[in-house]
């Protein structure tokens, strides 16, 4: 059964991410009733999840570099970190009485590296606030009239505002919120979307050999660096997966990859197994005679080849290579690895595409919505880990709220 309610609240926030909490924070630091719906059994869920293994809020590198981590996006979310950026965002956590420290990678964490502490902080600022949270409440839409339709568990209940902030999220992670429902709602308003794609995300091959995936799967490989053709090289590692590539360098090139597999149908990468040694030098070391050695004991002592290194060399280069020293030192530095497709959006970190720029304003209000503002991931932008994601869904929650307060005060404009 359906029941209309009163006017819970001047404004109503979907979405109990990073950006829905920071623009109810804004709010009501303002004076305004909010009212926040979150569809979990609590908020902060994908939030906390980032947070294990340790809590990377942010990144401490000079601001054109970090502005530059969001690709083709980045003069729009400059403007969103023009008056709470990297460093704004370390003293708003100061301020909950969390203290943070920069890793030697130059992310930056909390001291205890939690998520959870810096959550309940928070919470417990906007509990004293004023902040009304109302969890296992879903957004289904609107009815004829404007009126928010919230399915609770008592039913569904009809809900008006003011305004209106949705924050939530992309389409990755649903179990923890983040399953992209509003797509179809939003469109059915006359907002065009750009299509969610997995972001941060590993890769499949065509399959690897049973030998390979059977025995290697999960293996890291560290110290060595991934580029595609005619960009320049990114040092780290990644793991071997049973049907792919994923981990922490592959995450850094997904957009590149994931846009030449749309454009090209596949994308293929080139692995340096040994990036700290020059071609020449690994060419004259394997030059050497081998004698009765195997090839495994001649990669192993004059290149320190083995393991998951050698398997994926074994896996990939042609048995010509392995007669051919030059051959096999520049399989050592170039190993071709073409990648088909991305794994399935639920499994990425965070997602491509939503709502465009260009369906906002600069308060980031929809243009075929007004009243209504939209935060944080469910925007179209998307950046790799190492804490840009989270700045910017801080921001975008700051920049919505202050939009929020300038329609409460002339709606008309």
């Amino acid at each position: 059964m359906t029941t209309r309610t009163a006017v819970l609240s001047t404004v109503v926030i979907i979405g109990g991410g990073p950006a829905g909490l920071m623009a109810a924070e804004v709010l009501a630091q303002a004076g305004v009733q909010v009212a926040l719906y979150d569809s979990m059994p609590s908020v902060g869920r994908k939030f906390l999840l980032a947070g294990v293994g340790g809590m990377n809020i942010t990144h401490s590198e000079a601001k054109p570099a970090f502005v530059a981590r969001y690709g083709k996006r980045q003069s729009e979310v400059a403007e969103l970190l023009q008056n709470f950026d990297a460093d704004a965002l370390r003293a708003w956590i100061h301020d909950l009485g969390i203290d943070t420290f920069v890793g030697t990678s130059g992310r930056v964490f909390p001291s205890n590296m939690k998520a959870a502490p810096l959550l309940r902080a928070w919470l417990k600022r906007l509990r004293e606030l004023g902040v009304q949270i109302h969890t296992r409440h879903r957004w289904l839409g609107w009815d004829n009239h404007g009126a928010l339709r919230i399915a609770s568990p008592t039913g569904e209940r009809l809900v008006t505002a003011d305004a209106t902030l949705l924050a939530l999220g992309g389409g990755s992670w649903a179990r923890l919120g983040s399953d992209g429902a509003w797509v179809s709602l939003l469109q059915a308003r006359s907002v065009q979307i750009s299509p969610l794609q997995a972001s941060n995300c590993g890769f499949d091959v065509s399959a690897w050999s049973p030998f390979l995936r059977d025995k290697f799967a999960g293996a890291p490989l560290k110290n060595v660096s991934l580029n595609l053709p005619n960009a320049a090289p990114r040092l780290g590692e990644f793991v071997l997966t049973a049907s792919g590539i994923e981990g922490s360098l592959v995450y850094a090139l997904s957009a590149e990859i994931r846009e030449t597999i749309n454009q090209h149908g596949s994308a293929t990468v080139h692995l340096d197994l040994l990036p700290q040694t020059p071609l020449a030098k690994l060419q004259a070391a394997l030059s050497k005679p081998r004698g009765s050695q195997s090839m495994a004991k001649h990669l192993h002592r004059q290149a320190g080849i083995d393991g998951v290194k050698a398997a994926l060399l074994r896996e990939l280069a042609s048995s010509e290579t392995f007669n051919d020293p030059l051959l096999l030192a520049n399989a050592l530095k170039t190993l071709p690895i073409t990648l088909n497709r991305p794994r399935p959006l639920d499994e990425a970190i965070s997602t491509a595409g939503g709502v465009p720029f260009e369906q906002l304003n600069d308060n980031l209000m929809l243009k075929a919505l007004p009243g209504t503002f939209c935060a944080g991931e469910m925007l179209d932008w998307e950046a790799p880990t190492g804490g840009y994601l989270l700045t910017a869904c801080f921001a975008s929650g700051r920049i919505a709220a202050h939009g929020m307060l300038e329609w409460l005060q002339n709606p008309a404009e």
